[in-house]
């Protein structure tokens, strides 16, 4: 019997919590992987109110749920709802994951490793970064910079058209506040869009940032590496600030990497293994036939 399933119960319960959940697709990508894996396992679409995910926490402990992956608007109001939360988990302020550890219900938080992973081999060290939007997932990125120590920038930019919800992010992590009519003034290696603009659904066709305004790098940054745009919107694949970040010549990385990322973070935190190559072609399937 693999390591997913419970002698218990049969079939191994896991699945998504949000509200609302229209467009998720982490249920093709981990469902996939355990038909790939032949995992005795079903990962299910839980659409849950905020005021009903205390009431959902103790359904998971009832039904003996083995692990959910967390997104909008649950990844802070989860944290004193679980026994046990990971330092990084804490840090970041928010949970992506729930998983056991023993009889202990666990929080996790894989957004900051699937956001890191594609940045593995760009110099960031001494550049600066820009980061458009401070929620849950951009507290994840900010985390990630910051404590990559070798690889931490000089400067790291944080703005929000409310040009107010950034301002506890950038105090908790020492990052540098920008008014969100001045975003386009400094001179960032890599731009990074955690905004729901460009969303499908959600203001498609809009864009938080205007790369055609964009200050030009300091030849110091500029001899480093190809400037980055980053948008962790993943559906869809090419979002108009990805479309218009290389139209102004920036290499640009989709959300798809993020994603990918953090489900097999997850995925290795309840199996014990990756996700397989399945997994991965499945949502680009899917995301490739959406664009069309």
């Amino acid at each position: 019997m693999s390591a997913a399933a419970s002698p218990a119960t049969g079939t191994a319960l896991y699945g998504v919590i949000g509200w609302p959940l229209s467009q998720s697709l982490s249920p093709l990508l981990h469902n996939t992987g355990f038909a790939a894996l032949d995992i005795d396992a079903l990962y299910m679409k839980w659409e849950v109110p905020p005021q009903k995910l205390p009431v959902f926490v103790e359904s998971v402990r009832l039904l003996n749920i083995r692990g959910c992956s967390v997104t909008i608007p649950h990844k802070v109001e989860l944290l004193p709802l679980l026994d046990e939360v990971s330092p990084l988990a804490r840090r970041v302020g928010a949970a992506n994951t729930i998983y056991w550890k023993g009889e202990n219900l666990c929080g996790e938080n894989t957004d900051v490793a699937g956001f890191m992973a594609p940045l593995a081999n760009v110099p960031l060290a001494g550049a600066d970064v820009l980061l458009l939007g401070a929620g849950g997932a951009a507290r994840a990125v900010a985390a990630g910079l910051v404590e990559t120590v070798q690889q931490r920038p000089a400067r790291i930019f944080v703005t929000t058209p409310s040009d107010k919800s950034h301002l506890s992010l950038a105090e908790e992590f020492g990052l540098t506040p920008l008014l969100w009519k001045d975003r386009h003034e400094p001179s960032p290696l890599l731009v990074i869009n955690t905004t729901p603009l460009g969303m499908r659904g959600k203001a498609e066709e809009e864009t938080p940032y205007d790369f055609s305004l964009s200050a030009p790098l300091a030849p110091t940054s500029a001899a480093q590496a190809t400037p980055l745009a980053y948008d962790i919107v993943y559906n869809p694949l090419e979002t108009r600030f990805l479309r218009e970040a290389r139209a102004a010549g920036r290499r640009c990385i989709s959300g798809l990497e993020m994603f990918f990322g953090q489900g097999d973070a997850q995925f290795r935190l309840w199996t014990g293994q990756g996700l397989p190559p399945e997994s991965r072609s499945a949502l680009e399937a899917a995301l490739g036939q959406q664009s069309r």
